[in-house]
């Protein structure tokens, strides 16, 4: 990392502006010429930059483009924010909404696919623009936050619905709002009783850490339990002034976890996400998930195979701390949702025994219970009883629980044979009457 005053950009610029998130913002590097003042470029890159800016925008905050190393173009800072043609070589099978969004929303910036939690974006605006970014059909369009009527219209959405118990603020970026409208939303949502849980999703922690302010966590506070869900994907990225971020959330009682995402010529090592996850732990980040690259147009060149991630979790489990060890997740295309992928330890398995295999190789047997098999409820426990809205009803769980019988997936020939038939008759017996 360069002292921001060995950068002639910024040789100028005090330590009181520096520190000032808000002047951070406004001097964010937004076009060839000022990236051009920061790090080396030659010609086929300023041009490759200007094509690439037409589908996404460029924004690197001061603080961020501090980081970059300006003679290496294979940086893994550096390829996180300054874009390239590759970006716009696009694949027939890559999507603007990959995980359907937008299908999924009841209200304008409204996401509810899960039971009991939605998604709450409340602007387009990001501090910076991740050249990985998934959600770049929306960011950066405006630059600005939703209307109060939009966001109202979601908090009413919330209110009516009951089964929502976690609400996710994210966007854009959910910390580049004012603390006042920041505070109006929340306090709005904390007056409904059946949310639980508030979480904000943001990457200021790691890209604009001057962000997190005393007087944002403290106004944060009142409002728990909140939770916050950030962006690491590099160790170069763990800075004394990250970790102070971090560190000022988890203080505050707000817990910090980490989702990064498996990134071609970034990430994709074993050695770096270990050395990542170790140091997040160090700082109080709680590593949380390692998404696969999402298809979404304009990303081919960051995708990984799928492989690259089980063995990347495989070289974590057993080889570092428990809690270092995070999800290598997929989400799945046309809203299938989150999809934990991983070394499979089971090798085989019997009424008996199970018998597994651990980080090592080894393979060892796990006796089953004897006799009765079937679990049953503790004695006098009411639980499901009078908290009906705990019970697994969905998917496989519900199966499980008895509560289904079988889970038939829609589109299949077998199903259109079957609406057939059952159309053909129900003709049939107009006919006979």
């Amino acid at each position: 990392m360069r002292r921001w005053k060995d950068i002639p950009l910024w040789k100028d610029v005090s330590t009181k502006e520096w520190t000032d998130w808000k002047w951070q913002v406004r001097n964010r590097v937004m076009d060839v010429d000022t990236l051009a003042e920061v790090i080396n470029l030659t010609d086929e890159e300023e041009a490759e930059i200007r094509d690439s800016m037409k589908y996404l925008r460029m924004a690197i905050t001061p603080y961020y483009a501090s980081l970059m190393d300006p003679d290496d173009a294979h940086d893994p800072v550096r390829k996180q924010a300054v874009p390239t043609s590759n970006e716009i070589r696009f694949k027939d099978y890559e999507m603007t909404d990959t995980v359907w969004e937008t299908v999924d929303s009841p209200h304008e910036g409204l996401t509810h696919r899960y039971p009991d939690r939605v998604l709450f974006l409340l602007t387009d605006q990001c501090s910076m623009y991740c050249r990985h970014c998934c959600r770049r059909r929306i960011v950066g369009q405006t630059d600005h936050q939703r209307s109060w009527e939009e966001i109202k219209e979601g908090i009413d959405y919330i209110r009516e619905t009951r089964e929502v118990r976690d609400v996710l603020l994210s966007g854009g970026d959910p910390l580049m709002v004012s603390d006042e409208f920041l505070e109006k939303v929340v306090r709005e949502i904390r007056k409904i009783k059946h949310v639980q849980i508030i979480r904000l999703g943001t990457r200021t922690p790691v890209v604009l850490p001057y962000r997190i302010t005393p007087k944002l966590v403290k106004m944060l506070r009142k409002y728990h339990p909140i939770w916050l869900n950030t962006h690491f994907n590099h160790p170069n990225e763990i800075t004394s002034q990250s970790k102070r971020a971090v560190e000022t959330l988890v203080d505050a009682g707000i817990p910090v976890g980490n989702q990064s995402v498996l990134l071609k010529g970034v990430n994709d090592c074993p050695t770096i996400m270990k050395k990542l996850c170790q140091d997040l732990t160090w700082i109080r980040c709680r590593p949380y998930y390692i998404y696969q690259c999402d298809i979404a147009k304009g990303l081919e060149h960051f995708r990984t195979s799928t492989a690259k991630g089980v063995e990347i979790i495989e070289a974590l489990r057993g080889h570092t701390s428990g809690f270092a060890v995070p999800e290598f997740i997929i989400d799945a295309p046309m809203g299938g949702g989150k999809i934990p992928v991983g070394p499979n330890y089971v090798v085989s398995m019997s009424d008996k025994k199970i018998v597994l295999r651990n980080y090592e190789g080894g393979i060892f047997s796990f006796p089953e219970v004897e006799g009765d098999r079937i679990s049953v409820c503790p004695p006098k426990c009411k639980l499901c009883k009078d908290h009906p809205e705990l019970e697994s009803n969905e998917g496989v769980a519900g199966v499980l629980a008895g509560k289904k019988l079988c889970l038939i997936p829609e589109g299949t020939v077998r199903e259109a044979r079957r609406k057939a038939y059952q159309k053909e008759k129900k003709h049939a017996g107009r006919r006979s009457e």
